[in-house]
């Protein structure tokens, strides 16, 4: 019975190499399904894994609030050529919010401003921050040589700066960024004490950040008094029709909870210590652990979309396989014919299509998984997108080529098997 097993799977092997070429187009739809799956499950888990990376740097014990513009009114404040908006968080309620907000342990303070670096001959679009000395202890940055703001620099309004690595490149590109000069809007000059790498930019790249032009490297960090004092609160654009000037005091402002169970019931308690001064809800307030919930959900409702489309070509190879089985046993039935009529049994002819379909199935399964590992790899070192090739979507893939090849090749078999051997032996 083994001998009889194996020989039934040798003809059936030896069946599909007598026609190679239509055997390879055979296999190309479970080639590219089997492809596809791995390939976009990679670069949709890839794509998640940066939103959550980007999310979870924000901190999940942190509730960041953040000035919003309100939209203007049609006062006659607001006809004038030249106004002012006063909008968003202001320096009191941060201590309004230390006060009567007890599972705050602490805040860090930012006030924004986009402006042009200069250093000698070259210049850069930048973000200057204001903030304060415990900026490093609250972000995902790390100093890579001099030193970060301190105590002193916010006490005395000094003009020192800590900028990025990037900016420091393109500022700096042939000397030591040390002690060097930095001029902002030409009048403003600031001394270059630190270098810091930001890991992502995780803040401007949060949902809800205002990035629009915006270089999200392209940092320099002084501290809030000093940007107070030097820079100001007072923003001047120039729009059609005049100017349009625009006051903020901090721009935003990040709270650190002393547990992550506390997290949602001090975002409750932080709107109702704001609402009373700030009836125009001039701000947001962005919890990142809630959003890193999101993510995960859309990441499990992505994966589920992705997989399911990048399944539909695994089916429609498998139809592909049923196909040219059905083609193949039409073209076939004189020889059915002939082995039946040597004795072979129905269960032997229905093994020796079933063996051709899988084969088919597995070796374009086996192709595919090679291929769909390594697309994902070329996607990243071209096209600089983070891809995650991972185990169980390989093995996902691999299995459902196997199903196909079984489940759609059971019919094209059994069709075989049924052929009356005398009928078959009168087929031309």
């Amino acid at each position: 019975m083994g001998l009889a097993f194996i020989r039934v799977i040798q003809i059936g092997i030896k069946s599909l190499m007598l026609h190679k070429m239509r055997s390879l187009l055979t296999m190309l739809g479970i080639i590219f399904g089997v492809c596809s799956v791995i390939a976009m499950l990679a670069i949709g888990e890839g794509a998640s894994y940066e939103a959550q990376e980007a999310i979870r740097k924000l901190g999940s014990r942190n509730i960041i609030i953040r000035s919003v513009q309100p939209p203007k009114g049609q006062s006659a404040a607001d006809s004038k050529r030249t106004y002012t908006a006063t909008y968003g968080l202001k320096t009191n309620d941060v201590a309004h919010l230390m006060e009567t907000v007890p599972t705050i342990e602490r805040t860090l303070a930012k006030r924004r401003y986009r402006l042009e670096a200069r250093h000698g001959q070259r210049k850069a679009a930048c973000t200057v921050w204001g903030t304060e000395p415990h900026h490093l202890q609250m972000s995902q940055a790390q100093l890579i040589k001099g030193r970060f703001l301190n105590e002193n620099d916010e006490r005395y309004r000094s003009n020192a700066c800590v900028i990025t690595d990037s900016l420091a490149q393109e500022l700096f590109p042939a000397e030591e960024p040390l002690d060097g000069m930095v001029k902002f809007n030409n009048k403003d000059v600031f001394v270059v004490v630190g270098v810091i790498q930001e890991t992502g930019s995780a803040q401007a790249r949060a949902p809800g950040g205002d990035t629009a032009g915006e270089a999200l490297d392209a940092n320099i960090y002084i501290s809030l008094k000093s940007a107070h004092a030097r820079l100001g609160t007072l923003f001047l654009e120039r729009s059609a029709g005049g100017y349009s000037r625009e006051r903020v005091e901090l721009h935003e402002l990040v709270t650190e909870i002393d547990a992550v169970e506390n997290v949602e019931a001090t975002k409750s308690s932080i709107a109702a210590a704001l609402k009373n001064s700030h009836p125009k809800q001039d701000y947001e307030i962005i919890v990142p652990l809630e959003l890193l919930r999101q993510a995960e959900q859309t990441k499990r409702i992505f994966n589920i979309v992705l997989g399911s489309i990048a399944g539909i070509s695994l089916i429609v190879g498998g139809i592909g396989i049923m196909n040219i089985m059905l083609a193949t046993v039409t073209e076939r039935t004189r020889e059915i014919g002939i082995r039946r009529a040597l004795g072979a049994r129905k269960q032997q002819i229905v093994t020796q299509f079933l063996v051709e379909t899988i084969v088919l199935s597995i070796g374009g399964g086996l192709v595919g998984v090679v291929l769909g590992v390594a697309l994902p790899f070329a996607v990243e070192h071209f096209a600089e997108m983070k891809t995650i090739v991972t185990l169980p979507s390989v093995v996902l893939a691999f299995l459902i080529s196997a199903v196909v090849g079984v489940v759609f090749g059971v019919y094209p078999a059994r069709r075989a098997a049924d052929l009356d051997p005398i009928e078959a032996l009168r087929h031309a």
